[in-house]
């Protein structure tokens, strides 16, 4: 519960069920707080994998998962890794889609100054679940004005 304003808000807790398999000796994705809102997901690598700074690689989590239709699941930076490391997911977030059953990998990019190891079972990346809405796409031949219509880039201010 929190105030908003003078009013109380009750936050309801939402849980959906995850189901999943994995290669002998993957870890599971684990919330590290209560509050947290990402599982952060582990590397599974049989060696330990240099990324160079500048370079890109996909790493391997040997986790598969079922994702209940109607939801994604977002892969996003650790702020550890990105702030000491310059470690960065490239396609922040990443979407998995509802009908992805592959393994689970991670598209990891060093921004950082120095090579950065990544070994078996360490923390790469983390997992938001989000629900999905399906748009339903409407051509129409004019649309309505808006007070920033086509401004574009920085037009509303810095």
């Amino acid at each position: 519960m929190f105030n908003e304003g003078n009013k109380k808000v009750f936050m309801t807790e939402v849980k959906i069920e995850i189901k999943f398999s994995s290669i002998a000796g993957a870890i599971v994705p684990e919330y590290q707080s209560a509050g947290s809102s990402g599982a952060d997901i582990c590397a599974n690598v049989d060696e330990p994998v240099i990324l160079s700074p500048g370079k890109t690689k996909l790493i391997p989590t040997g986790i598969f998962m079922e994702i209940p239709e109607g939801y994604e699941c977002q892969i996003r930076p650790r702020s550890g890794l990105a702030l000491k490391h310059g470690i960065a997911v490239l396609n922040s977030p990443g979407t998995i889609d509802s009908d992805y059953r592959g393994e689970i990998k991670i598209i990891l990019t060093n921004l950082g100054e120095e090579d950065f190891k990544i070994e078996k079972g360490m923390r790469i990346a983390q997992m938001v679940f989000a629900r999905v809405f399906k748009a339903e796409f409407i051509q129409v031949d004019k649309l309505s004005a808006t007070d920033r219509n086509e401004g574009g880039f920085g037009h509303s201010g810095i």
